[in-house]
This record gives structure tokens, C-alpha cells and sequence, in this order.
């Protein structure tokens, strides 16, 4: 095992103590800055907590209560419903998309990569409100650019009310969370195709194979590392999707939009303002996506580490 020496330690200190001891202070900070909201949110999911006992400072203690009354409301699951169809679409979506432009991207010049690498990473610099406002004006059933578009050329004859239609709002939406953060994960997997021996293409050529059988045999199983970790991430943002939400549907039409954290949202700051409720809906959504978390880790991640 590697070791570090260090003048004011009488001993040797092993790399990964040394770690530790160096990311103590940011671990120390995290900690701060964390811990109280996360563990005054565990307080209020416990507590009966609205605009009433906020007035008068007396909160009830209700247990499990709230996580009871989250599970039972149908709302609830219409959301958790919507979540999955969304994160099912938008991560699958890149993956699929960050691979085949990262591809492409590697089979470019030096000088060209690196202007289409800037110009690809523009969408991730915009912040996720400001990315749903314009969408939205794209989106606009009367004056939007997208239906202009498709009318100029002859694809439709009537607006199309894209945000508006409970059977394509939910759709629409997962378009502008695919365009803010695909970059992410083309800048990943285009670094893990820089890092693939050339002499393994060399030499697959040389012994006949094609484009075809050296991207299934060389490429994508050097690449599975990468796509566990872009999975794991992407997912894990998919299913808190908010912000796009707020600015192109805000949960409409009806419940076609409303995803878990959404209804967090809704029932924390929509009268009656139940701020427990919404403390455990929130609660019960971290367990989630853990849950998630760790089902790819054993499954997919152990696999593409063996």
C-alpha cells in the first residue's frame, strides 16, 4: 500500500488515511451545512406542521402519520407514475444520444472536437428555470416557434397545443431536460473513448473485423464503466425534475405533469401548506432514488467492474 510521509507525524501515514485526513475539513463543511436541514426536515416529517401551528408555535408529535397519509393518497402515485415514465425516457434517451455524438465527436479533427465540444456544453451552462421558460415560449400553442416551424414545412395544419394536451405535455417537457443535460454525459463518455487504446482498433482491423463488431467487442465493453456511473447520476436528477416543470407546465394539465417532486412541492407550499406531509413526501422520494441507487450498483456497476 502506498505511503505518505509527513514531517510532524512520527509515522508513515497509509494513502487512504491521508485521504481522509486531507478531505476532512470539506467533509467537516458538507456536514454543517447539511445536517441541520436534512434533520429538521426528519423532524417535520414527524410533526403536524401548517400555517395553524406555524401561528401558534405548538407542533404535534404524529409519528408516522404524515409518511401514512402520503402513501395513501392516489396523487401520490399518479406522480411516482410519471416519475418513472420521465426518467425511463430522458435517461435512456441519453445515453443512447451521448454515445452516438461522442462517437462522432472522436472521429473529428483535434481543432473541430474542440469548437463542438464548447458549442455541445452551452445547454448545460444554462440554468434549469431559464432552460424551461424557453422552452416554453418554444412550446406556445399561438405564437410558439415550433409549430411555426412544422407549419412552414407542411408536417401539420393546425397548431399543436404541445404543453397544453394531457397526452403529450409529459412528453414535451422530457425535451428540454434531454437537451439542458445531455452535455454531461457526452463529455463523459467522449473522455472514456479517449482513453481506449488506438492499437485495439489497429488491431482489429488488421484481423478483418468492421465498424460493427469493433464497436460491440472494443468499444461499448470499455465504455460500460462509464454509462453505470452516467446511469446511476442521470437517474437519480431524473426522478427530482422540477425545475422545467415550473416553467413549461407547473404540474398540468390536470395531473399529467405532476411528478414526485412536484408534489412535494405542491403539498408543502399550496394551502393548507402542510409542511409535514410534504417534509416526508420528500422523505419517502430520497428512499427512492436510494433504493434505485443501490439496485444499479449491485446489478450494474459490480458487473462491469468484475
Amino acid at each position: 500500500m502506498n505511503r505518505v510521509r509527513i514531517p510532524w507525524f512520527r509515522r508513515e501515514m497509509s494513502a487512504g488515511r491521508f485521504a481522509l485526513v486531507m478531505n476532512l475539513p470539506t467533509l467537516i463543511c458538507l456536514g454543517l451545512v447539511l445536517a441541520y436541514p436534512v434533520g429538521y426536515a426528519a423532524w417535520l416529517s414527524v410533526h403536524r406542521v401548517g400555517l395553524a401551528q406555524l401561528r401558534r408555535g405548538e407542533f404535534a408529535f404524529t409519528g408516522w402519520e404524515n409518511y401514512g397519509r402520503v402513501l395513501e393518497d392516489p396523487l401520490f402515485w399518479v406522480a411516482i407514475k410519471n416519475t418513472l415514465v420521465f426518467t425511463v425516457i430522458t435517461v435512456g434517451s441519453e445515453i443512447v444520444l451521448a454515445v452516438a455524438i461522442a462517437l462522432l465527436i472522436n472521429q473529428t479533427s483535434i481543432w473541430t472536437s474542440r469548437i463542438t465540444r464548447f458549442l455541445i456544453l452551452l445547454p448545460y451552462a444554462i440554468p434549469p428555470i431559464c432552460n424551461g421558460l424557453i422552452w416554453s415560449f418554444l412550446y406556445s400553442f399561438q405564437f410558439g416557434f415550433l409549430n411555426r416551424i412544422l407549419f412552414s414545412l407542411g408536417l401539420i395544419n393546425d397548431p399543436v397545443n404541445w404543453a397544453g394536451n394531457p397526452d403529450t405535455a409529459l412528453y414535451a417537457v422530457t425535451v428540454p431536460y434531454i437537451w439542458r443535460t445531455l452535455p454531461f454525459a457526452i463529455i463523459l463518455v467522449h473522455a472514456a473513448l479517449q482513453g481506449i487504446p488506438r492499437e485495439l482498433y489497429e488491431q482489429a482491423a488488421i484481423d478483418g473485423a468492421n465498424a460493427w463488431h469493433r464497436f460491440t467487442k472494443i468499444t461499448w465493453p470499455m465504455l460500460q464503466q462509464i454509462i453505470a456511473i452516467i446511469l446511476i447520476l442521470r437517474t437519480a436528477f431524473a426522478f427530482a425534475v422540477f425545475e422545467e416543470i415550473l416553467a413549461i407546465t407547473q404540474g398540468g394539465p390536470g395531473d399529467a405533469t405532476w411528478v414526485a417532486a412536484w408534489y412535494s412541492y405542491k403539498i408543502t407550499f399550496a394551502p393548507p401548506n402542510n409542511f409535514g406531509m410534504g417534509s416526508a413526501s420528500a422523505f419517502i422520494l430520497t428512499l427512492m432514488i436510494a433504493a434505485i441507487a443501490l439496485v444499479y450498483l449491485r446489478l450494474i456497476y459490480r458487473r462491469v467492474t468484475l
